[in-house]
């Protein structure tokens, strides 16, 4: 069987992730700064790699989440809600220098310390990672993936799921919010549960 017509393949070298939609997370990365200062940045190349606890994300190593997480060897994790999207705006600015004031913007970005890594937490969001690095995946056309392990989770108890209360009632009052590349965002109320088939395991 062949495409049908009305299919477009792309030309060689194209990029897709451009050419459509795609559904990701939006998270906000926080590391120290070598004077002790922090930084937040959006990611959303960003997802649990395997069933234990590590996470990844992409970042460049131009990129100063990289460059501290890589010497701190930590980093952490928070997961904004959708009424927090302004927090990925702010944190998305570009710096004006190398200075601790290069970055304004972030001073309107509430934190906290982290419990376990040096880092720090975005204020409000309702989960948030701390990890520690275990590895750098390079070479991804001057990209790479940075690795870690969760070592801490902390989760608003409204949002932890509870065999009291249905998963999509849950969603639903709480509301996900999701980064549909490229460039627009969604809160996510509406959900089903998946029709795993009868024996299924993960």
């Amino acid at each position: 069987m062949n495409l049908p017509r009305d299919w477009v393949t792309l030309p060689p070298g194209h990029t897709p992730w451009d050419a459509f939609f795609g559904v990701y997370p939006l998270v906000l990365v926080g590391t120290l700064e070598p004077d002790g200062g922090h930084d937040v940045a959006p990611k959303h190349m960003a997802m649990p790699l395997g069933w234990q606890s590590w996470f990844g994300f992409v970042c460049t190593p131009e990129h100063r989440t990289w460059v501290n997480a890589v010497r701190e060897g930590a980093f952490t994790v928070s997961y904004p809600r959708a009424s927090q999207v302004l927090m990925g705006t702010l944190a998305a600015s570009p710096r004006s220098g190398c200075g601790p004031d290069s970055k304004p913007e972030l001073a309107a970005v509430p934190v906290y310390a982290a419990r376990t890594v040096p880092g720090v937490l975005v204020a409000g969001c309702p989960v948030h990672l701390e990890c520690q690095l275990d590895r750098v995946v390079g070479g991804l056309g001057g990209n790479g993936l940075l690795i870690g392990q969760v070592v801490a989770t902390h989760v608003e108890e409204r949002f932890l799921r509870s065999p009291d209360q249905d998963d999509g009632d849950l969603v639903f009052q709480e509301g996900l919010l999701a980064y549909l590349a490229p460039g627009r965002l969604a809160e996510i109320r509406e959900s089903g549960a998946f029709p795993f088939p009868e024996g299924f395991t993960r």
